[in-house]
């Protein structure tokens, strides 16, 4: 029972409001889904809001201006201005302009969120790889994005321009499911040309950076619904984090999880926001939330199996559901120790209706 089962395991007696001064949160996923609010965003936001605490919105689409999202955020029923919202393309174009001259050429593969994040700092777009870029930015599109773009973009890097991307998010939520986000259409332009790009989106350095210059967040927690990038950029800034399951993160890719991507804390929605957050204490061999424990490698292992690769995780008690999963996360990366839980947690989930 040595080793650290979550970032906080004692939860939090405080609402996470009043625990924290700024709520950094992602959009996609978390705050709505296809352009509509997610169910108890609004309400969730505004009472953060009126209790003092400060929202500011952090997302790796670099499609959409801070104009754009914050006018879309206020009709939706949150009262937002373009200073509370950083993309993406902020971050790069910060990374871009600490590399190349004052009012250089920079080859933009993306939408309007780049251009006008690069004009910020002092750049100027072009289109074409025959208008001499110094650099090439790629970022999220939308589904109309030209395949031309890639092809520009491959004659520039061809000679020999650095390559930058917004994000490498390999999805993106949208109202009709998951689709492909910028990370697939990197990946487009990296086997075309063997090339790396230098990326500034979650989870990191650059993006945390910029949230934090932008917001003066002192007890920041990162609030989103990916472990890839939300969570993982909460563990690389060394800040706090709740995961949201209305996103693409299930119950079994949370069990799964190593060490840098397990959240704080995770909750249903943002209603978790405005709660406390029980503890996760440790029970006999197992681990208990609520009126839930967890106990992890039951059963007999095969031949030649790795010990946290057998066996499943075994949940008994009742009450409220994301209670049961809370211990079923400690008891699962306590078995993983640093690396990912190969146990099977799917009978436990079910249970749980997760």
């Amino acid at each position: 029972m040595s080793q650290t089962v979550r970032t906080r395991p004692e939860g939090s007696d405080a609402p996470l409001s009043e625990a924290y001064d700024t709520a950094l949160l992602d959009l996609d996923g978390v705050v709505y889904a296809g352009g509509s609010a997610i169910a108890h965003a609004v309400e969730s936001l505004g009472a953060a809001s009126r209790g003092g605490m400060h929202l500011a919105y952090v997302t790796n689409n670099a499609l959409r201006t801070p104009d754009v999202v914050a006018e879309h955020l206020t009709e939706l029923g949150i009262p937002t201005g373009a200073s509370d919202v950083i993309t993406s393309a902020q971050a790069v174009a910060r990374l871009i302009s600490e590399q190349v001259p004052a009012g250089a050429r920079v080859l933009v593969i993306g939408g309007e969120g780049l251009r006008v994040a690069l004009r910020e700092r002092g750049l100027v777009p072009v289109e074409s790889a025959d208008d001499d870029p110094v650099a090439v930015v790629q970022g999220y599109g939308g589904p109309e994005l030209p395949w031309g773009r890639f092809a520009e973009a491959c004659y520039a890097i061809a000679r020999g321009v650095p390559w930058f991307a917004s994000n490498t998010d390999l999805t993106i939520p949208s109202a009709r499911g998951i689709a492909p986000g910028n990370g697939a259409a990197v990946e487009v332009i990296r086997i075309a040309t063997g090339a790396e790009p230098q990326v500034a989106g979650k989870p990191l350095p650059p993006m945390h950076r910029e949230t934090i210059l932008r917001t003066g967040a002192e007890r920041p927690l990162v609030v989103g619904d990916r472990l890839d990038t939300d969570i993982e950029g909460a563990f690389n800034g060394g800040v706090d984090s709740l995961l949201v399951l209305t996103g693409v993160t299930d119950g079994a890719q949370l069990l799964a999880a190593p060490p840098q991507h397990r959240p704080t804390y995770v909750d249903a929605d943002l209603r978790g926001l405005l709660t406390g957050q029980p503890e996760v204490v440790a029970a006999g061999d197992g681990f208990r939330c609520g009126g839930w424990t967890a106990t992890a490698g039951r059963g007999v292992p095969p031949a030649r199996a790795k010990s946290r690769d057998w066996g499943r995780l075994e949940l008994e008690g009742d009450g409220e559901a994301l209670d049961g999963l809370r211990a079923l996360c400690a008891a699962a990366w306590a078995a993983a120790g640093e690396g990912s839980c190969g146990l099977d947690g799917g009978k436990a989930l079910a249970r749980l209706g997760l």
